[in-house]
């Protein structure tokens, strides 16, 4: 019987003759004989030899064989080869070797199939085929987009990688060489196709993947648990693949281990945002993502290509902004939170904490928003000028400031009378409450939930005029009244005199307003100096004086504001 030994190679003393008579008429003891690699006038495949009948001769020969291996009847290929690089990539990969390297003697396109050592003249093929067509199977000498091989898989690589299964879990029927070098033969089997591929076992859920790959989050995530199939429409999200459900795909959802199309990180297509894309156009997952980033505001993914790196900076790294930045599909899942705490599409992923340290993974749903729009250097400029000028989002909502929406914490005022059910003085927030698709669940569409665009800048789940002059009506400053009754504030007759400002003297709310946060100031008060500017008093100030009343110095409108209080001077 013949049997795989540790270096990957199938072999006994007694293998061409087995193989051999497997061919004979009425025995068939090798699958071989059925499989794409019996290049013998037998074999099923379109790619044949026009007369030779012996099924082992194209690799083995009993005598004459090369010392690369036991009874081997291959030329090597001589090739130099581009290796898989990448900047995760742990394992030190060299040319091809062992195993691997007899597989390229065929595979990588530069020797003749028919080219054998037992054979002076190479064996001829039907149609004149004679080298490895183009197709999949025909890796070229160019392996920078084909999973790794030939390197040392220890202890110490597993370590190092961290996501790596310990070599000695690897028992079979995934085995290493007897080096303990990953090789072709690591996954594929030469002489049995049953799994197709000449995989060594059924890759359903990337059971092959996970026998060595030990992703962090990937229990529980959907890219491993969703039902989910496609729809036939539009391109196949899976075409290096027969599994029909995401779950069934697993790693095949966006990696191949064989002519990626993103080279780095073996990606199916070209593109990160086109891996995502391809489930996410509505013909596998639920909604179409796609469209949502070609609105008048957006988070730019398609701006940038081939930036993102897993191990840049996480706050400072070449300014961009791509899908696994905010989702690590190794983790991302359906889970709902209550904020602060971070949602299941954002399991996994790297933020930046209330305190400004990096926190991996993140917890509170506000870090992933920190990591770019708080101490990043490049984290761009206010749509709205104001007197108090921030940008660090993580200073504005400091729980220390005066005042602030309660995003990191419950709010300070104890006293918001305009709070529309289910909120109240106690309810925290999250970021996405305000920030999110204008056509999603929270604002009573059917699009897909979160910031990925919308027609409201900067990208707000509802529209908020940020100029003055503007009529006053519900969509106005909708995205206020999402949470604040327009009925309260601007019909009633109120302390806060929003009527006389927003309706009557046409001020936009964020004129006086600064909706993240203020240091200094309660109410949220961050006057917009383009319409606000110093009173006669040479003053631009509020003035906080308690129960329900304040004072201005200013000139707004043409108006001069000389200490006037509120409520009762409402001139």
């Amino acid at each position: 019987m013949s049997s795989r030994t540790p270096n990957g190679i199938w072999y006994s003393p007694w293998i061409a003759l087995a193989l051999a008579l497997s061919a004979a008429p009425g025995l068939r003891a090798a699958s071989i004989v059925d499989s794409p690699h019996n290049l013998s006038v037998s074999g099923p495949g379109t790619i044949k030899a026009a007369t030779e009948t012996r099924v082992c001769i194209f690799c083995h020969t009993p005598h004459g064989a090369s010392s690369e291996a036991p009874l081997w009847n291959r030329y090597s290929s001589g090739a130099e080869y581009t290796t898989y690089d990448s900047t995760t990539a742990k394992a030190m990969v060299g040319q091809p070797n062992g195993a691997s390297k007899l597989c390229l003697s065929c595979h990588d396109g530069t020797v003749a199939l028919g080219m054998v050592l037992s054979h002076v003249t190479p064996i001829a093929f039907s149609g004149g085929v004679y080298n490895m067509p183009p197709g999949r199977s025909n890796l070229g000498t160019d392996l920078a987009d084909d999973h790794p091989v030939s390197f040392v898989y220890d202890s110490a690589l597993a370590v190092q990688n961290g996501e790596l299964r310990q070599p000695g879990t690897l028992t079979g029927p995934v085995l290493l060489d007897r080096d303990g070098r990953m090789q072709c033969t690591t996954c594929h089997d030469a002489h049995d196709n049953e799994f197709g591929d000449f995989l060594v076992q059924n890759n359903s859920a990337s059971a092959l993947c996970v026998a060595c790959h030990e992703k962090n989050y990937w229990v529980g995530s959907s890219h491993r648990t969703a039902p989910s199939t496609w729809d036939g429409q539009g391109p196949d999200p899976w075409p290096h693949s027969d599994e029909d459900t995401v779950a069934a795909n697993a790693c095949a959802n966006c990696h191949t281990p064989h002519d990626a199309g993103t080279p780095e990180r073996l990606l199916v297509f070209m593109g990160e945002e086109s891996v995502c894309y391809s489930c996410h156009r509505g013909t596998v997952a639920a909604h179409n993502i796609e469209p949502e980033f070609h609105k008048a505001s957006v988070h730019p993914i398609e701006l940038t290509a081939g930036l993102h790196d897993p191990t840049e900076d996480a706050i400072n790294p070449p300014r961009h902004v791509e899908c696994v930045d905010c989702h690590n599909p190794h983790g991302a899942r359906a889970q709902v939170a209550t904020p602060p705490e971070a949602p299941g599409p954002l399991f996994g992923v790297k933020g930046m904490n209330a305190a400004g340290s990096v926190v991996d993974p993140l917890t509170k749903g506000y870090e992933l928003c920190f990591r770019c729009h708080a101490d990043s250097v490049d984290r761009g400029t206010a749509l709205v000028n104001r007197i108090v000028p921030e940008t660090n989002t993580r200073r504005e909502f400091d729980p220390g400031n005066a005042s602030y929406h309660p995003v990191v914490t419950v709010g300070k005022n104890p006293n918001v009378p305009s709070l529309i059910d289910p909120y109240t003085e106690s309810s925290i927030i999250a970021c996405t409450d305000c920030h999110n698709n204008d056509q999603g669940p929270g604002a009573g569409g059917n699009g897909p939930a979160g910031p990925h665009g919308s027609a409201f800048e900067p990208i707000l789940e509802r529209q908020l005029v940020l100029t003055d002059f503007v009529g006053e009506n519900s969509g106005t400053y909708a995205m206020c009244y999402k949470c604040h009754d327009r009925d309260v504030l601007m019909i009633e007759a109120t302390p806060g005199l929003h009527r006389k400002h927003v309706v009557e003297k046409l001020c936009a709310c964020t004129t006086c307003h600064d909706p993240h946060g203020v240091a200094g100031n309660t109410h949220l008060i961050n006057f917009n100096p383009d319409y606000v500017t110093a009173g006669s008093n040479g003053r631009l100030e509020f003035i906080d004086r308690g129960a329900g009343s304040a004072s201005c110095s200013l000139t707004c409108h043409g108006q001069d504001h000389d200490d006037k209080g509120y409520p009762e001077d409402d001139d």
